[in-house]
């Protein structure tokens, strides 16, 4: 059976001047407010449509990426992945970059990029993403 995630957004004026708030419906989180001023200048208290999707990338690729190593029978101390989404007003997202840095046992550099490599292909929001923006990975395995 399918999960189904979902989330509430109220907007309230025109695109410039007015303003919204973003809720799940989960309630692992409380409201947030969101702006176009957020969007395109990235101001600091309020958050965007972007921000949200890199959150939800970096969470995604990382149980994608612990997935991948665990079954290559490797040990998974900590990754830690800072999605960047790039947004340009007038054309939308342009691309996303993730930089993954992680402390695995028993696992080679290059092993390491296979596996980091597979994961940003192969996580569902990547999958959602791909063919419509760039994505691009640095993958850095620390000691």
């Amino acid at each position: 059976m399918a999960a189904i995630s979902r989330a509430d957004a109220v907007w309230t004026g025109d695109l410039t001047s007015g303003s919204g708030r973003v809720k799940p419906a989960s309630g692992a989180f409380g409201e947030l407010p969101v702006s176009w001023a957020s969007r395109a200048e990235s101001q600091h208290g309020k958050t965007s449509p972007e921000e949200l999707i890199a959150a939800a990338h970096a969470a995604c690729f990382n149980m994608a990426f612990s997935n991948g190593l665990s079954k290559a029978g490797h040990k998974v101390e900590q990754l830690n992945t800072n999605a960047a989404v790039e947004f340009v007003p007038g054309t939308g997202i342009t691309s996303v970059t993730l930089t993954v840095r992680g402390r695995v046992g028993g696992i080679d550099d290059a092993e390491f990029q296979k596996e980091a490599a597979a994961a940003k292909e192969g996580c569902p929001v990547s999958k959602a993403l791909s063919g419509n923006v760039e994505l691009r990975l640095e993958a850095h395995l620390e000691s």
